[in-house]
């Protein structure tokens, strides 16, 4: 008996390392790639940025802590923990994480985690950016629903929600900037791509 729990256990901490694992790759892709950026032109305000971040911390907290949240409807279920839906779950987790970096790398030098205009600021239309105005916003809210999905619990669609908000109006700040830099070329970019979805 002590050996089947023992197995079973083995085989349930799987998913969630897979999970771990992707988005200690997305972090680590982040942080190497933010060492070779551009100079930036037009900042974004301090306060607004402290605000942001201090808002992002409870996403962390609520999606990747396993016991001390786990109280009231934070710990309740919203899907059976049946191992196609967890499966799901790591597959969402990956496919959005993969997107971000690919999503990231086009980008290149012109990113930042600020909504800010770099000094010779590109308009990039190459990769996922042909078809969404924000796929690295869509990947993560792609992986961060993939993890709420294997946690099956209320906290990760909590954290869903908070970081759908912040990412949203992140966007919107975003958009301004480059529809005053970029004019008629952000125009016809914008007609032609979705928001976070395609076509939408």
């Amino acid at each position: 008996m002590e050996a089947w729990v023992s197995s079973a256990n083995t085989h349930m901490l799987r998913p969630q390392t897979i999970v771990h694992a992707a988005w200690i790759t997305l972090g680590l892709y982040w942080f190497f790639s933010a060492l070779d950026t551009k100079k930036t032109a037009v900042n974004e305000a301090t306060g607004s940025r402290i605000f942001r971040l201090a808002v992002m911390w409870p996403f962390i907290i609520l999606l990747m802590t396993t016991h001390w949240l786990r109280i009231g409807p934070l710990a309740q279920r919203f899907l059976p923990q049946t191992s196609s839906v967890i499966w799901a779950g790591v597959g969402l987790t990956c496919l959005g994480v993969a997107l971000a970096i690919w999503a990231r790398w086009n980008l290149g030098r012109n990113w930042s985690d600020k909504v800010v205009v770099k000094v010779d600021h590109e308009l990039i239309r190459s990769g996922p950016y042909r078809f969404l105005r924000h796929p690295i916003y869509t990947g993560v809210l792609l992986a961060i629903a993939g993890t709420a999905l294997m946690i099956g619990e209320g906290r990760g669609l909590v954290a869903l929600v908070l970081l759908a908000g912040i990412y949203y109006v992140k966007a919107r700040r975003e958009e301004k900037i480059l529809a005053a830099n970029f004019g008629e070329a952000f125009a016809e970019h914008k007609g032609r791509t979705g928001f976070f979805l395609p076509g939408l």
